[in-house]
């Protein structure tokens, strides 16, 4: 039989157990952040009729999307979650209750090229509000209070959040007379951070006629270091930006009785999410330590989220994680944190007679006392089972020998000291009962709450720089 040779496809990723592990307590970390927020859990098929998710598709995104016939179903893979999301609010609509809040965790789809850090399976973790028919600002000022909880829940705490607002856009190309350029000036701005304020006008002058004294005034604008100052002096002339501008106040204004420090978000006129896509407030969020990674979060708001699909008017503000990329370069840069227990066990039950009544009984024992457990029941040498354990970083091994059997008892030694304290490491025998307990409070005693992300424990151990 000819073998084949196993391979992952370009583009999909696997994770080995220990970092799997990880991957998954920060999707459950961002659950539970969700949740606190009022937001409840959605999941929406990852296989739709073409014709569904493909409604407000094109250019590029319909280029990358993975479609295929099945019988007579023209069908597709899911390219994001905000389409499905759509689909379901129209659908279920006489269901719901507004405002509807919800989060979704789930792959995505998307064929393009496949290179470092960007794939074609991916995570993304949304949240989104829906209104039925509108939709309060004070929505849209909460929202960076959630990306403050959440990504300092995961452990990173060098990150800034970027506000805007797209109307204050709108009205400031009405102002410079560039209304009718308005999205190509969009898309170009949008650029200026990747390349640079000089080849941004040239872009604005030479292929869209912006002229270049409205050019200059535009970017001068862009870049102050005092951005509400600065659009303060132009409020009073153009409605569209006065409403832009009062949004945008409140959401800053609304920052601290949040709990979004000072120093974790800015203004910055430069955001404008090249999506025509966006109405209002818009958001990106980035690692200040690694600016090349781009934004790790971002959204914003919209007027019609359900368009395509009902006559309904659904307004809604959102954001979207990439969680398979942010965990690839949080992984590149050596930023997950050594210090969590990633084992699949915390305990290795190793049983020396041929009895296993007793090794059953006291994994049921510490299995209802919320201990997980395994018991090592193959036909290897001593050393091999504790080589076992010792390579999953099991914390406990617990011994029944013909002593511990006839008395009832369990020898319990302690692996969680790293092995440079070999020689301190606890080894007990206690009846069965204290033995239960006992790992127990030690598991109890360990904080194993440490965030997934920890460059400061990085540094101090390995002399990384900061």
């Amino acid at each position: 039989m000819e073998r084949i040779k196993p391979r992952t496809l370009s583009g999909f990723m696997e994770l080995l157990p220990q970092d799997q592990v990880l991957f998954d307590r920060m999707v459950s970390l961002l659950r539970e952040n969700y949740a606190l927020y009022g937001f409840t859990p959605l999941d929406t098929p990852a296989i739709e009729a073409s014709e569904v998710l493909l409604a407000k598709a094109g250019g590029e995104t319909e280029k990358q999307i993975y479609r295929f016939q099945k019988g007579d179903s023209d069908l597709s893979l899911r390219f994001d979650l905000t389409v499905p999301l759509a689909k379901y609010v129209a659908l279920h609509y006489n269901e719901l209750s507004f405002p509807f809040r919800r989060f979704q965790i789930g792959k995505v789809y998307r064929g393009e090229r496949a290179q470092r850090g960007r794939f074609r399976e991916f995570y993304q973790a949304d949240i989104d509000v829906i209104g039925d028919g509108k939709l309060d600002i004070i929505n849209e000022a909460e929202i960076p209070s959630i990306i403050y909880k959440t990504f300092t829940a995961l452990g990173l705490h060098r990150f800034k959040i970027r506000v805007n607002n797209r109307k204050i856009l709108n009205g400031l190309f009405e102002l410079l007379g560039l209304k009718e350029q308005a999205g190509d000036v969009m898309r170009t701005i949008d650029k200026l951070e990747k390349i640079g304020p000089d080849k941004v006008k040239a872009i604005l002058v030479d292929d869209f006629a912006v002229p270049a004294a409205s050019a200059d005034q535009l970017l001068t604008l862009l870049s102050t270091d005092d951005p509400m100052g600065a659009l303060e002096k132009l409020s009073g002339q153009n409605e569209t930006f006065d409403l832009g501008f009062a949004e945008l106040k409140t959401v800053v204004d609304s920052m601290a009785a949040f709990g979004v420090p000072a120093d974790h978000f800015m203004v910055d006129l430069t955001i404008a999410r090249g999506l025509d896509y966006y109405t209002g407030t818009v958001y990106e969020t980035v690692m200040l330590d690694h600016p090349e990674v781009g934004s790790i979060c971002s959204g914003g708001r919209y007027d019609n989220l359900a368009e395509y699909y009902t006559e309904k008017q659904l307004p809604g503000v959102g954001i979207s994680i990439g969680l398979t990329r942010l965990f690839f370069v949080l992984q590149d840069q050596k930023m997950l944190n050594p210090m969590l227990n990633t084992a699949p066990a915390d305990v290795l039950i190793l049983p020396m007679t041929e009895d296993m009544a007793p090794a059953i009984s006291l994994a049921t024992a510490l299995r209802n006392a919320g201990v997980r457990t395994q018991i090592h029941a193959e036909q290897k040498k001593f050393k091999q089972k504790l080589s076992y354990a010792n390579k999953l970083n099991i914390p406990f091994a617990v011994f029944l020998g013909e002593d511990e059997v006839k008395t009832g008892s369990a020898t319990v030694k302690d692996f969680m000291l790293a092995e440079e304290d070999e020689q301190n490491r606890k080894q007990v025998t206690l009846p069965m009962e204290e033995a239960v307990a006992y790992i127990r409070k030690c598991l109890d005693a360990d904080l194993d709450q440490r965030p997934i992300f920890d460059k400061e424990h990085y540094v101090e151990k390995y002399g990384l720089d900061k």
